[in-house]
């Protein structure tokens, strides 16, 4: 039975895990062969992601910018952790009791992906607005939007680690805008499921 990734989608929920690891992890030291450098890399990562999560949950001026960096930042963290975690059950002492204690085994996931439904929701924000999604199993999600003078929904974006944020500018100058937009799951780059519900909200100047 296929199981849901072992590391969390949530930014808060990731960074948890992280400082977790960071805590464990020395306790298994020498069962996972966990060398020091591993260790350094976690701790450091820890302070690191943490610091970029914390200027970005109080960054709204700066939100676009702090967006951005936030998620370059986690996406090389979680790549530098999911290597350390392959190397963990590698190792000859990895056990599932192990990968348990550690929390870097994932549930099982039961999902039919023909039948999901992307959970859509929006924010405006000071620069434009923030699309959070599911992700569950997928391998992303398309994002489709309608503006003022669109006959139809026009893709918008395909991401792979929510939120993606829609920073667009007003089609007028000055004038407040209604935005619609709706997301589907993408696997093997493939569309698949059902579409969100539409999610609807203005812009303003």
């Amino acid at each position: 039975m296929a199981k849901q990734d072992c590391i969390p989608k949530k930014d808060a929920d990731f960074l948890t895990q992280l400082k977790f690891l960071r805590d464990n992890a020395p306790n298994y030291q020498k069962d996972l062969n966990i060398s020091p450098d591993d260790l350094n890399t976690l701790t450091a990562d820890s302070t690191l992601f943490e610091g970029k999560l914390t200027t970005f949950n109080g960054a709204d001026a700066a939100y676009s910018q702090t967006s951005t960096d936030k998620q370059a930042t986690r996406a090389a963290v979680e790549a530098r952790e999911r290597a350390i975690i392959r190397r963990m059950k590698s190792a000859t002492g990895y056990t599932e009791a192990i990968g348990q204690a550690l929390k870097i085994i994932g549930t099982n996931d039961n999902t039919d992906m023909t039948t999901a439904k992307v959970d859509l929701s929006a924010t405006v924000l000071a620069h434009g607005v923030e699309l959070d999604f599911t992700k569950l199993k997928s391998d992303g999600v398309n994002l489709y939007s309608k503006r003022d003078g669109d006959t139809d929904y026009v893709f918008l974006a395909h991401d792979t680690i929510s939120p993606y944020v829609d920073n667009r500018p007003l089609l007028v100058a000055g004038k407040p805008e209604v935005r619609r937009y709706k997301a589907i799951y993408v696997v093997n780059d493939e569309e698949i499921g059902y579409f969100s519900d539409e999610v609807v909200v203005t812009v303003q100047p």
